[in-house]
Formats: C-alpha cells, structure tokens, sequence
C-alpha cells in the first residue's frame, strides 16, 4: 500500500511540473507577443505620424503656392505732367487697382520736358502722359514711344490767375504787363509756359515783361507762387487753379485765337517690361467712367472731338 501512494504521488508531482511547464510557457508566449505588438503599434503610430506631418507640410507648401500665386503683382510707372498728379492719385489710380489688384501703379510726376529727358536717360517708366503734344511727338521720332498707343486724351484750358485775396485790377490777359511779379512756367521743359510764351506773344505783351518774369519748374510751382503772393498774377492751367480756390482766383482765359489747344496725349513706352499691364492703364483712361473724372477735375475730353 505504502508503495502505490508513493507512486501516486509521484504522479502527481510529475503532472504538477508539466502543467507548471505549460503554464511559463503560455506566459512567456503572451509577454513576447504583447511586446511584439506593442512595438508594432509604435511603428505604425509612428509611420501615421509621419504621413500626416508630410501631408500637412505638402498641403501648406501648396496653400503657400497658391497665395504667392493670389497676391503676386506687378508694378508700372507713370510719368505723367505735374497738372495730372490730383486726379490721378486721388482718383484713377485707386479706381483702376481696385478692378486690377494684380497691377500696382505708381506715378511720377514733374514738367512734361524734363519727364522727356528722364526717359531718354533711361527712366524705366511704362507709360508718359505729356501735357503737350510736343514732347510725346520728340520722344516717338526718337522710336521710344509704341506709337500705335498713342492717344491725345483731354484738353486744358490756359488761365491767368491772381491772389483770391486782394485787388490786383488784373481782369484780362492784357492786363498781366501792370503786374509786379509775373510767375509762368519755364517755356523750355514746361508746356505750359510754352502756352503763355505763345499766347503773349500773340498779344504783344512778351517783349516787354522780361524782367517780371519768375519761372517755376513745374505748374504746381507756379500755382504754389500766386497761392503765397510771391507773384501778383500768374498763368497755370484750369485744372491747377480749381485744385485751390480758396487761394487763387481765375481772372480770364487765354483767348483761344492766341494760343494753341493744350492737348495731353498719352502713351505706352517701348522699353516698357509690362506692356500688356501698361496698355490696360491706358485703355482704362479711355473709358467712360475714368473720363468722367478727368471732367470732374476740370479736364475736357479730347476724344469726341
């Protein structure tokens, strides 16, 4: 008997240590495929981490494309007469860019012959309007102008001006030879003394104003002269002298047999970088809407006549 609960308990202990054995072997099994998955989750974690960053990096490098592409613009240069600097600054560039936000225009502006010297030195402007015909017309002899664009757009009108204050006894052309100070533009560079050269002399009062003369570098500087009674009497277009009511009174104009139509053409530049940018601009200024400006501000338009 003693023998046979021997062997059963050996049996026992014998069935113990193979279930034991069995049982590390499952745990061990577990713990390794626990971590193999676990590692595999990190992997593929991380591998989503990755393509998300890389979608993400490749959706801004494309949203930063297609805004470079929204905002990119480009810039041309106006060289236009002094008389044009209000109205366009104030109201057709404006006018024009907001229907073209991809074309900036920049304007520069002084007396018609020395914007022609400019650009015969080079200035890289795309587009001149000239408050004479004169210098559009040197400047085309010269192949600088593409003359198919060229468009005589508004006409002036030549004044004689005087303080708003004060009494100066001046109410006609005639009367400038009694004035003290006399201020004009340089009939040089500036068309419109190049007007009042003209319009005095057919009315015999050139010769002998010479030593009354002051010449301004421009129209506005003129203006700038009557406006501070620095000179009693002074002739500027009648655009200039609606830009200061308050400061410079309009007395006559020039009789229209002494004096030729002021006339501004415009025109693209050859050497223009942005020709198709540039012939927008000038075919905006023909239209309707932006001759109404030119009116408002005084100009007449030259092209129904």
């Amino acid at each position: 008997m003693e023998n046979v609960r021997d062997d059963k308990r050996k049996g026992r202990e014998e069935m113990n240590r193979k279930a034991a054995a069995v049982l590390v072997g499952v745990m061990t099994a577990s713990i390794l495929t626990g971590c193999g998955t676990g590692d595999s989750g990190t992997e593929t974690t991380s591998k989503s981490e990755a393509d998300a960053t890389t979608s993400a990096t490749e959706e801004e490098s494309t949203s930063a494309s297609k805004s470079a592409d929204d905002t990119e613009q480009t810039k041309i240069l106006v060289a236009a007469a002094a008389s044009l600097k209000n109205v366009y600054d104030d109201e057709l560039i404006p006018m024009f860019q907001d229907n073209n936000p991809k074309i900036v225009v920049e304007g520069t502006y002084d007396a018609s012959g020395k914007l022609q010297t400019q650009i015969e030195e080079g200035l890289e402007a795309d587009i001149f309007m000239s408050a004479a015909p004169k210098q559009m017309n040197d400047l085309n002899d010269k192949s600088l102008i593409e003359t198919d664009t060229m468009t005589d757009l508004l006409e002036n009108k030549i004044v004689l001006i005087v303080p708003s204050t004060g009494d100066s006894g001046i109410t006609k052309f005639e009367d400038i030879a009694n004035a003290s100070s006399i201020a004009i533009g340089d009939p040089a560079s500036v068309p419109v003394g190049q007007y009042s050269q003209e319009a005095l002399t057919n009315l015999g009062i050139w010769d002998n104003i010479q030593d009354k003369l002051s010449l301004g570098t421009n129209v506005t500087e003129v203006l700038n002269q009557v406006a501070a009674k620095s000179a009693d009497a002074g002739i500027v277009y009648a655009t200039d002298a609606a830009s200061m009511p308050d400061k410079v009174k309009v007395v006559a104009e020039a009789p229209k047999d002494s004096v030729s139509k002021a006339i501004y053409p415009v025109a693209v530049i050859k050497d223009s970088k942005h020709r198709e940018e540039a012939k927008a601009f000038v075919d905006f200024l023909k239209t309707p809407e932006a001759i109404k400006v030119f009116e408002d501000y005084g100009f007449t338009d030259a092209l129904s006549q």
